[in-house]
């Protein structure tokens, strides 16, 4: 992309209006202008650190005035191209807005702003004996959460983010703050638009507070790790374990080369073979225990040759580590390679067969590959490398991944389960919504005539 300036005019009011919230030095342009994937770059014209809801309709304002597009950003942990400006763009940090507003443990309920980061939130909740369950692994803000609609390990159990945000205050481009939802854990009144805004990556609205659901910390808990002679085996165990109605509160696998790099990054030493992880709760010791020993004797129907348990705030904590580190680790064992993370989600009585198809693609194609996911709800990632110019190896990883979304969609599944669209899966939402893909740009249209908000994001360019 080009480099990004913004207007003379439009800087002097922006710098009039915000002082030294407002940034164009170096250091801080090249933060702003990248996200986790590490697939594009592109400065921002200037960062305008925002403060307070306030702030952020004042932005609007004068974007409406001054026609330059703004970029919502925090943690800057998405995946898929969400935070790349374009030309001219105003890059509107929400990470300093970090206030927790209200915790409600009767009401099983707290109110945040964006920037406030799901472990944050945590640490606040739990002298209360609550946390929010939605856990992507980055250290995310619940305001990227919700524009993407994040999920990760636990959505088998407790949903995503959309499940579990009960209320939000959106600013639109006209310059109208609107509250959505309410407090209560359900509603028949009216349209639904407060789910309108979740996933919408910032092209809608920029969020400026939430309401979220909480849920009690779990009494007993326990682990159970599988290993399996292939990926499909583990995956046929995940439809097991679900349809067993264990009601898991994680249910993830990982590859024998995803291992191998987690060994090598945390210095731990798991089998390196396909291995499927249940973490399973009770409201007593023995409840626990008789959904142990069934989820134990569901993996071994379905072909594993280990299980083992884990036990223990301390050795759950490590193994969940495992998890969460499982992309970066896999990035270091790569050094100076360049990343492309698929997101794909099925329904779950497909997931053995698309995985299959998945792992039958890679080896003709020759790709070197890691298959992970939260399989529990179908949800499963390849994590693809290459050095950024061996335009061979990307050219097949791009015709691989073209066939992966097209056997996906036609089993019913959906290009992106968690991480979003952005950039990077615009070319298939047509294949996959079809005719309601022209609705989309009619509420686009309708909320952002000027097309001010995250442009060029989630809609595909056509014609």
């Amino acid at each position: 992309m080009p480099e990004s300036e913004l207007s003379a005019g439009a800087l002097a009011a922006l710098r009039e209006a915000f002082g030294e919230s407002l940034s164009t030095a170096g250091a801080v342009l090249d933060a702003h202008g990248r996200d986790e994937s590490g697939l594009e770059f592109a400065r921002p014209g200037a960062v305008l650190f925002a403060r307070s809801e306030a702030d952020v309709v004042e932005v609007l304002a004068l974007a409406r005035e001054f026609a330059f597009p703004v970029v919502p950003f925090a943690a800057g942990s998405s995946l898929e191209g969400q935070l790349i400006p374009p030309p001219g763009a105003l890059s509107l940090d929400l990470s300093g807005l970090t206030g927790i507003v209200e915790v409600c443990p009767a009401g099983f309920l707290a109110v945040v702003e964006p920037g406030v980061t799901y472990p944050q939130l945590n640490r606040a909740l739990r002298p209360h004996g609550l946390f929010f369950p939605v856990d992507p692994g980055a250290e995310a803000t619940l305001g990227g959460m919700a524009s993407t609609n994040a999920s990760g390990t636990a959505a088998v159990r407790y949903g995503t983010t959309r499940e579990n945000v009960l209320a939000l205050r959106v600013a639109l481009a006209d310059g109208r703050v609107l509250s959505l939802g309410s407090r209560a854990r359900k509603s028949s009144a009216g349209y639904d638009l407060r789910h309108l805004f979740l996933g919408a990556e910032g092209t809608l609205g920029v969020i400026t507070q939430l309401t979220v659901r909480l849920w009690p910390l779990p009494a007993h808990r326990a682990a159970l790790r599988g290993a399996f002679p292939d990926v499909t085996a583990a995956a046929d165990a995940a439809a097991r374990v679900m349809g067993a109605a264990l009601q898991p509160e994680r249910l993830e696998l990982m590859d024998a080369q995803g291992l191998r790099a987690v060994n090598r990054h945390l210095g731990r030493a798991f089998p390196e073979v396909p291995t499927l992880w249940a973490e399973l709760t009770g409201p007593s010791g023995a409840a626990l225990e008789e959904a142990l020993s069934l989820c134990a004797e569901l993996f071994r129907d379905a072909g594993a040759r280990d299980v083992q348990v884990a036990r223990g705030a301390a050795e759950l904590e490590g193994l969940w580590e495992a998890r969460h580190q499982a992309f970066y680790a896999l990035r270091a064992l790569y050094p100076g390679e360049v990343f492309l993370s698929t997101d794909l989600c099925v329904p779950l009585h497909e997931l053995a067969g698309v995985i299959a198809f998945t792992g039958a693609q890679l080896q003709e194609a020759g790709l070197d590959a890691s298959v992970l996911g939260h399989v529990g709800d179908g949800n499963f990632h390849v994590l693809f490398h290459a050095p950024a110019g061996d335009a061979g190896t990307w050219e097949r990883i791009g015709f691989t991944y073209d066939r992966m979304v097209a056997e996906t969609l036609r089993v019913g599944g959906t290009c992106s389960g968690e991480h979003g669209v952005g950039l990077h899966k615009r070319r298939f939402l047509r294949a996959q919504h079809g005719e309601a893909l022209d609705l989309m740009r009619e509420v686009k249209a309708l909320l952002d005539p000027l097309n001010i908000l995250n442009p060029g994001k989630v809609l595909p360019d056509e014609g």
